[in-house]
């Protein structure tokens, strides 16, 4: 009977991205290999202690597949998390969609982890490092990632890092105002970019126009494709919203690259043509970026919780 194949150990971490209602998750190497993905749904509703509960669960079976398989535990985790977060004190402070106010996701992930360091980023910028490092941001000195999703926030690369801003809320751009007649906002304001721009924004309008109250955006970039008038006029509403947030943002920023991503985005030239037209009307001395689209898709979140694991252990090491 042949001997067991010995185990090499293999460096690695865990990386979480943990949505509203799904978790992707990841065991990463050092070179960036993704050695081992999985998801697993959030269970938010059961409320959020579950959810926690179920974050420090995956990450626990996490670290027992890489023992397993490996031949060692993670030597550290990243995770990203939505809403408001605390990166430096690892707390995650508030997410409307998960329930949970001032959850210290570092202490509580690292206890269950054997106490290893933990990494905590905020969803978009943490995706917005993947996709400066490793996507379509890859060799830009001066980046902006804006994915349409739900809502829209944005993340600020700056020479393969991501601003976070003095308390940690830089890159909201879907907070600017760009209808001061518009919709009221859930911030507190009217008429902000994503009011008008996001994926749920075009889903409320198309569905209003259309008489369907199931039809989304995806509907309405079909319809729009399909030279549908009605769809037409709903989707040049929210590309000239759009192109006005972000001219704003352009002047503030003066990114090289403007990345754009979320479910909107996955209409392609039916988006980028329109968008590229609207934005360069509008500039007067501004240069204009290279606007391109996401190229990690959903992946970017987790891929950037492994970056941000990887960079808390030279910073560790460094020191």
């Amino acid at each position: 009977m042949p001997a067991r194949a010995k185990l090499f150990p293999v460096k690695h971490v865990i990386a979480l991205d943990v949505g509203g209602t799904g978790m992707k998750a990841a065991l990463v190497g050092a070179d960036g290999t993704l050695l081992h993905e999985a998801r697993r749904a959030t269970g938010r509703e059961r409320g959020a202690e579950a959810v926690v509960e179920s974050i420090l669960g995956f990450a626990a079976d996490l670290r027992a597949y890489g023992e397993e398989h490996f031949g060692e535990s993670a030597v550290a985790a990243g995770v990203a998390v939505p809403g408001i977060v605390d990166a430096e004190n690892g707390i995650a402070v508030y997410a409307s969609n998960l329930g949970w106010r001032d959850v210290p996701m570092r202490q509580l992930l690292g206890g269950r982890l054997g106490g290893v360091p933990v990494a905590l980023g905020h969803d978009v910028r943490t995706g917005g490092l993947a996709e400066g490092r490793i996507g379509a941001g890859r060799g830009a000195d001066r980046f902006l990632f804006v994915p349409l999703g739900t809502g829209i926030a944005g993340a600020i690369g700056i020479a393969g890092t991501i601003e976070a801003g003095a308390h940690g809320y830089a890159g909201e751009i879907g907070h600017i105002v760009v209808r001061p007649d518009g919709p009221d906002c859930g911030c507190g304001q009217r008429g902000c970019l994503e009011t008008l721009a996001s994926a749920s924004a075009v889903s409320r309008a198309w569905a209003a126009a259309s008489g369907d109250p199931e039809a989304d955006a995806a509907d309405c970039a079909k319809a729009v494709e399909s030279g549908d008038p009605a769809a037409v006029e709903v989707w040049r509403n929210a590309v000239d919203a759009l192109a006005a947030g972000l001219v704003t943002a352009l002047t503030l920023l003066d990114p090289r690259t403007l990345i754009i991503g979320g479910g909107l985005a996955e209409a392609g030239e039916t988006l980028f043509t329109p968008l590229r037209a609207a934005v360069e009307e509008r500039v007067t001395f501004q240069k204009l970026p290279h606007i391109v689209p996401a190229a990690l898709g959903d992946t970017a979140g987790c891929l950037g919780a492994g970056l941000l694991a990887w960079d808390l252990l030279s910073t560790e090491v460094s020191a």
